[in-house]
């Protein structure tokens, strides 16, 4: 048995797997937090809560780094942690600066910290000859519109430290760059308390579908466990409405997402101890990585994966924290493919009753989950304001995304927003 430091978590579908994974592998975690309220406002209701499987729970201020290394290292001296990790993305860099002050095994701290920040990846890639998009980083409107006029309209304005597509839109003009970043300016801390660096990324926007890559990473391999799809609405921001896996690609297609996303991985150095999620754009020019996520994929992909591979990529994560070969060899579970889409609000109000039942019943039909009725709802601007999903397989081919679609369009139909 094992003893893990969890620090921080998401409040969505990892802050569940994760721990489930940790317990079915025969180990233990401590949770540490600077707010356990955090946690307790999400407590999902008619079951138990995640964190009630910690064997400690410690309050301390994770987004003081400097004061919580010591502070770790007197924890690790009485509690023993034989790895530590986190699935929230504000946290990695703390967590691959904590392993490396308790040797423990990771990825070094300057790799993570180059992923996470989206500027830092642009650079690396470029350095290791890797082709991207054009993109310019200034903090200042008259630098920020001279390069937007150098880069040319359309094109992409993105924060370099947000998740979720917050505040990633795209621009045609110069009135809706200034609107742009004038509503990233409004936003100086994130949700976990955090001041946010207020440098703008400007990007070349890209053509093309877009795709990510799921890998695990140990012991100097990058190992590829395949590539999913992505269908993106709610312009002009990129909100995220759906996923497929495996994508429905040309063995082409997919051997250069793959091996773009290899590419990456190992330009950033993130080739031991870590769950990535890549995405890539597949252009008409080649494939183009978006960005490089070094912890397991949201938006439950790991679930889409599982379903149809058997891998786990949560008990992955797991076992390359703590240093051991991850368990990914395939079983067939029946299913050729499995999607999820969701049910994303273009407009405020406070929703009416969803029935999930009628759903639920349906063939092949593996998750259905909506939001409760009365709550508030506002336009999807980021991966943030979901009302639910649903997930279903295919046991004969790629027809999930289709049976998805089909069963929310029925939904939609009787979506009420007052």
């Amino acid at each position: 048995m094992a003893h893990l430091l969890m620090v921080e978590s998401w409040v969505g579908s990892m802050s569940r797997l994760l721990p489930r994974a940790i317990r079915e592998g025969g180990h233990e975690f401590t949770f540490l937090t600077r707010d356990l309220h955090h946690y307790l406002r999400s407590a999902p209701e008619g079951v138990a809560h995640p964190l009630l499987g910690a064997r400690h729970v410690i309050t301390a201020d994770t987004n003081d780094v400097e004061a919580l290394l010591p502070e770790v290292e007197r924890l690790h001296a009485v509690l023993g942690f034989d790895g530590v990790l986190t699935s929230c993305d504000y946290y990695l860099p703390t967590v691959a600066r904590i392993a490396g002050r308790l040797g423990l095994p990771g990825p070094g701290p300057e790799a993570v910290g180059n992923a996470c920040r989206k500027d830092a990846t642009r650079r690396v890639l470029a350095d290791a000859g890797l082709p991207g998009p054009r993109f310019a980083l200034h903090e200042e409107w008259a630098d920020l519109a001279r390069a937007a006029r150098e880069i040319g309209y359309p094109l992409v304005v993105k924060p370099v430290d947000l998740c979720a597509g917050m505040y990633v839109r795209r621009v045609d003009d110069e009135a809706q760059l200034a609107e742009a970043v004038k509503s990233l300016a409004d936003f100086p801390v994130n949700a976990r308390g955090q001041l946010r660096d207020p440098a703008v990324l400007l990007e070349e926007l890209l053509d093309g579908p877009e795709v990510s890559v799921e890998t695990v990473s140990h012991a100097g391999t990058v190992h590829v466990v395949g590539v999913t799809d992505k269908s993106v609405g709610g312009a002009p921001a990129f909100v995220e409405t759906g996923h497929m896996f495996p994508a429905a690609l040309t063995p082409a297609d997919t051997e250069a997402a793959e091996r773009t996303a290899r590419a990456a991985l190992e330009a950033l150095a993130l080739t031991d101890g870590v769950v990535a999620h890549t995405e890539i754009k597949l252009t008409s020019a080649g494939p183009r990585v978006v960005e490089v996520n070094p912890r397991p994929a949201g938006n439950r992909i790991t679930e889409l994966v599982r379903h149809v591979t058997g891998v786990d990529l949560a008990a992955a994560f797991v076992d390359v924290a703590l240093g051991r070969a991850p368990g990914l060899r395939r079983t067939d579970t029946g299913l050729r493919s499995a999607a999820i889409g969701f049910l994303v609000p273009d407009r405020p109000g406070t929703l009416g009753a969803l029935d999930a039942a009628p759903v639920a019943e349906q063939e092949g039909v593996l998750e259905v989950l909506f939001a409760e009725p009365g709550r508030a709802v506002r336009a999807a601007g980021s991966n943030n304001e979901y009302l639910g999903h649903v997930m279903a397989g295919d046991p004969d081919g790629l027809g999930a995304r289709d049976r998805v679609e089909a069963l929310l369009s029925s939904i939609r139909a009787e979506l009420v927003i007052r």
